[in-house]
Order: structure tokens, then C-alpha cells, then sequence
């Protein structure tokens, strides 16, 4: 685990560069967080990143791809348009979760 400077925040994270406390996000670090890998958070972007955060809490584990699809009802192809390359893991790490599980 390492420290850095995140929205003018001392954040710890792991060496890949999430969050090792969830706790400590709020919008603010999201945008921050989006920001940081190229992406400029809309309400569509939003809307995925709060669902992230609202089934954490409720199953103890950040969403699948698949997950994120069915519960949401957003087409795979937006996901990727939203989040592009490897959407699963950057709405993870803009949502201040952990990768979900299978994610490279």
C-alpha cells in the first residue's frame, strides 16, 4: 500500500492505484478519480458509479461487467462507449471499489 494525493486528499492505495478504503470516497474523489483516466463523468456515467456503490454495500463485492449489465439494464456496448478499454475496471476504480473479482 502507498499514499498519494488525490482531489488534495492523502488516499492510500494498492499498487494498482484503488482505493483500499471505500469509505473514504465521496463524489468529489469520483470525479477526481474519473478525471485522472481520461474520462469526464456525465449522468449516464453516474448512474453506473452510484449502482456500483449501492451494490457494494449490499453484496460485500464490487459488481461483475455482467452484473452491471443486467441489474442496470445498460447495453454492453454503452458500458464500453462509457468506460472504454476495460470498462469493469475503471468504473471500479472510479466508484473507489475493488476490482471485481476475475478482473485483470
Amino acid at each position: 500500500m502507498s499514499t498519494t494525493t488525490i482531489a488534495g486528499r492523502q488516499i492510500e492505495v494498492n499498487e494498482e492505484g484503488f482505493l483500499t478504503d471505500p469509505t473514504v470516497w465521496d463524489e468529489q474523489l469520483g470525479a477526481e478519480l474519473a478525471r485522472l483516466i481520461g474520462i469526464e463523468l456525465t449522468e449516464p456515467h453516474w448512474a453506473i458509479v452510484r449502482f456500483l456503490r449501492e451494490d457494494y454495500a449490499v453484496q460485500g463485492e464490487t459488481a461483475t461487467l455482467r452484473r452491471v449489465h443486467t441489474q442496470t439494464g445498460t447495453p454492453m456496448k454503452e458500458l464500453f462507449t462509457l468506460f472504454p478499454g476495460k470498462p469493469a475496471k475503471k468504473m471500479s476504480y472510479v466508484a473507489g471499489l475493488p476490482k471485481p473479482k476475475g478482473c485483470v
